[in-house]
């Protein structure tokens, strides 16, 4: 719905196309990048988008016609917009908005003339993203945790956005120069597969698994631009149904599959191509050689630049997720002790969404493709276990919340005892002894007691992959 409002005010405006595909860009992007935490920071973050993207416009339109300044300001761009990271969602979604109004007027070709007209797209664009999102239809998101894990603290280089910077620099540098081998015109597809690659990823094992999605999804969709895009010639009525479907398509699928939100993105380039007229069979082909380029690119970066090793971003999400599973277990025994300020939902829904960024950052592991058989037998165990403890953690929320509920002192014990093991299992290594699994407790009468059993369980036989070598074979239980 933002979408289709921003493209239908910019068209009865009489702007031109080039300026209605910029303003239906920047809408798309206002609504799938800006995330913060509440909504009140969503709309201040909506609000300055325009702060990072009218600059970036006119410096892009003005380079247009000097490759070697062009490119030398785009991967300053690339460096400025990864490092912004650093200060969360809000610095995440203005630094994609910067790299993006770069992009566009790279695939639109937009030169200084169209620069007023192009302002107003995205400022119309943006008002009706922001009055579809927060006024006509609001709605409460719980979003995920950002990307850079804060279990790796560090200053300079040792600071994992900082690294990236220079890791998704490396790579937009390595897939602007071989794409503009491939073509002068389209080089930019590689650049913005390397930039999407490094979006919401931390470690090495994260980068390389999203580039092989991207390629994936890259694929499928040009076999489908092929079968609908081509015949269509960028007939408007059909494509502007299409592309609705598509940007339907992008985020619905975002967090299940990105290889299926590529396959959309790539169907919906297609179809603005054929709407721009220059559609043809051999270009979907080049789309998918700088999409190999960009995610080549990247695959290299994360190797070879200031790698941040899959071990670690994997060992500080689980940790986050621990400490939220204490939490939650403490305000559940608070809440039935009598405290009516205890609410233990929050941190169980926080769990939750820590649980899909684990479950992110395993995925290199557990990966069909992954050699590493240890390592995957580990890391389905450790989802396992922690898919455990959500459970018993839901359950303890619904108990808490029954004012009939009552409270003992086996609770208090239960709940101690789940906080010794979190400790013993978030520790450095070689300061905690390690835990073995309790032998199983009969079923509680009190439905709190038996959650909390459940729990105790499960972070005691969570010591036996997460504080033992992962290069060794598990044994069997």
């Amino acid at each position: 719905m933002g979408v289709a409002l921003a493209v239908t005010v910019a068209e009865s405006c009489g702007l031109s196309l080039t300026a209605s595909i910029t303003g239906g860009l920047a809408a798309l992007l206002a609504l799938f990048t800006v995330v913060d935490s509440s909504v009140r920071a969503q709309r201040v973050t909506t609000a300055l988008l325009p702060a990072a993207g009218f600059p970036v416009l006119a410096l892009a339109t003005t380079l247009h016609g000097v490759p070697l300044a062009r490119d030398a300001a785009f991967l300053a761009i690339v460096f400025a917009g990864v490092y912004a990271r650093r200060w969360g969602p809000r610095g995440h979604a203005l630094g994609i908005f910067g790299f993006m109004m770069f992009f566009v007027t790279q695939f639109l070709h937009a030169v200084p003339g169209q620069l007023p007209e192009l302002y107003a797209a995205v400022g119309l664009a943006l008002a009706s993203a922001g009055a579809v999102r927060f006024v006509l239809w609001p709605i409460e998101r719980r979003t995920p945790p950002a990307a850079a894990p804060p279990g790796l603290p560090g200053t300079g280089l040792a600071r994992p956005t900082t690294r990236q910077a220079f890791q998704a620099t490396a790579a937009c540098a390595f897939a602007l120069a071989i794409g503009q081998v491939l073509s002068e015109d389209r080089w930019y597809w590689a650049v913005g597969t390397a930039w999407w690659v490094f979006v919401n990823t931390t470690s090495r094992g994260e980068t390389l698994v999203r580039g092989f999605r991207r390629v994936l999804g890259t694929v499928i969709g040009i076999a489908a631009g092929l079968l609908i895009a081509v015949p269509l010639h960028g007939a408007p009525a059909p494509t502007a149904a299409l592309v609705a479907v598509c940007v339907f398509g992008i985020f619905y699928t975002a967090a299940p599959s990105y290889s299926w939100m590529m396959f959309f993105v790539t169907v919906m380039a297609g179809l603005l191509y054929g709407l721009l007229g220059v559609l043809h069979p051999g270009l979907l082909l080049l789309r998918f050689e700088e999409t190999a380029v960009g995610a080549l690119g990247a695959a290299l970066a994360v190797v070879i630049v200031l790698p941040v090793t899959t071990h670690a971003a994997n060992d500080a999400w689980i940790q986050r997720a621990l400490h939220c599973v204490r939490a939650s277990t403490a305000a559940a025994l608070d809440r039935l002790a009598g405290d009516p300020e205890a609410d233990p939902a929050p941190h169980a829904a926080e769990l939750e969404l820590l649980l899909g960024r684990v479950r992110m950052a395993l995925a290199p592991l557990v990966h069909p493709l992954s050699p590493l058989r240890a390592r995957k037998a580990r890391a389905r165990q450790v989802l396992g276990l922690l898919d455990d403890c959500a459970r018993e953690v839901r359950g303890l929320v619904v108990v808490a919340a029954d004012p009939q509920a009552s409270h003992d002192a086996r609770l208090a014990a239960a709940c101690w005892r789940v906080e010794a093991a979190v400790e013993a299992l978030t520790a450095p290594r070689g300061t905690a002894e390690l835990n073995t699994p309790p032998a199983p407790h009969p079923v509680a009468a009190e439905p709190a007691l038996a959650h909390l059993h459940g729990l105790e369980h499960a972070l005691a036989a969570l010591a036996t992959p997460l504080r033992t070598d992962p290069r060794s074979p598990l044994l069997p239980a």
